[in-house]
């Protein structure tokens, strides 16, 4: 099967999943049931879009299957985010604030932390592997910050920095989801313009270089592409840690081919089906008593330690 024909079988499977999920057992309450229905849908294919599209540039660049964005640590980032405001002002007023000011700060501030660390780490001809070092201790730091906030605040209030690090679709503010559409838009329309040079790059820096890419200057863009992509979608459901890895990988196995144009598709649209296929199983099997994210995150951790040792064994 070539990768057209996969990438339509994808879409038509993507197609079924979305359509059950959207009409199972919605009743008679199709004014009350389906807009809300809807914004789940719409939040899990802008989320797993961008986690999926930045996973996919990111391995690319790194020429490296198991890593993921979020080893820069902006995840890290997000909970200390959250867990800062709740230490130092409390959550009613974290209940109180307005979701696009703290949408928006959110995302201002992880962005702004990932510029400041490309500008730092890059001066001097530093590499991207040096980058992923320092993001590791950043990611480490933010961890260890939180933990210990974490502790010393009321248990209260823990349960509310509990709820922030898990993602849910649950709850999802419609007004938020058309800001985080817009800006996710506008990153996809830049990410366009660089687009051509990822079949490139997957062959490493020397042959990129040999070829004519001007490699730092493009692995820069990209590099603000993956931040700003991650923190939307971070700030608008949470962390997903092994999201990227899962459908990532998978997309490689099943689509067996090294052109970008379907990889970032399959991918895309792996993760929806990944997402909502998901989402209805702990709606419909488990009827919430767990979360979505951290079903994910079980079977992407268990697939990360087969990929170490597949690995390994190679």
């Amino acid at each position: 099967m070539t990768p057209k024909a996969k990438t339509i079988l994808l879409t038509a499977v993507s197609a079924v999943v979305v359509t059950i999920y959207l009409f199972l057992d919605l009743g008679g309450n199709w004014d009350y049931a389906l807009p809300r229905r809807i914004a789940k849908v719409l939040a899990m294919i802008l989320t797993g879009g961008a986690i999926a599209l930045s996973t996919t540039v990111f391995q690319t660049i790194t020429n490296n299957r198991i890593l993921t964005p979020s080893i820069m640590g902006l995840d890290s980032l997000y909970l200390l985010i959250q867990t800062v405001v709740i230490f130092m002002v409390g959550s009613t007023t974290l209940t109180m604030m307005n979701n696009h000011i703290h949408f928006l700060m959110t995302v201002g501030i992880m962005i702004l932390f990932s510029g400041v660390l490309y500008k730092v780490m890059f001066r001097g001809g530093r590499n991207v592997y040096f980058l992923l070092l320092i993001g590791i201790i950043f990611g480490t730091l933010f961890q260890s910050l939180s933990s210990f906030m974490q502790i010393l605040i009321d248990p209260n209030e823990f349960q509310i920095v509990q709820d922030k690090m898990f993602a849910s679709f649950n709850n999802i503010n419609t007004d938020l989801l058309w800001i985080a559409g817009a800006l996710i838009l506008a990153v996809t329309l830049y990410f366009l313009r660089f687009a051509k040079y990822l079949d490139v790059l997957s062959l490493g820096r020397d042959q990129a270089v040999n070829l004519g890419v001007e490699y730092d200057y493009v692995v820069k863009q990209f590099l603000i592409i993956i931040a700003v992509l991650v923190s939307i979608s971070t700030a608008l459901v949470g962390p997903i840690t092994f999201l990227g890895l899962l459908v990532v990988n998978v997309t490689y196995e099943f689509m067996k081919t090294y052109r970008h144009r379907y990889l970032l598709t399959g991918s895309l649209l792996i993760s929806v089906i990944t997402l909502v296929g998901g989402q209805l199983i702990v709606e419909k099997v488990f009827t919430f008593t767990t979360t979505l994210s951290v079903i994910i995150n079980f079977v992407g951790g268990v697939y990360f330690i087969y990929l170490l040792l597949k690995g390994s064994r190679t």
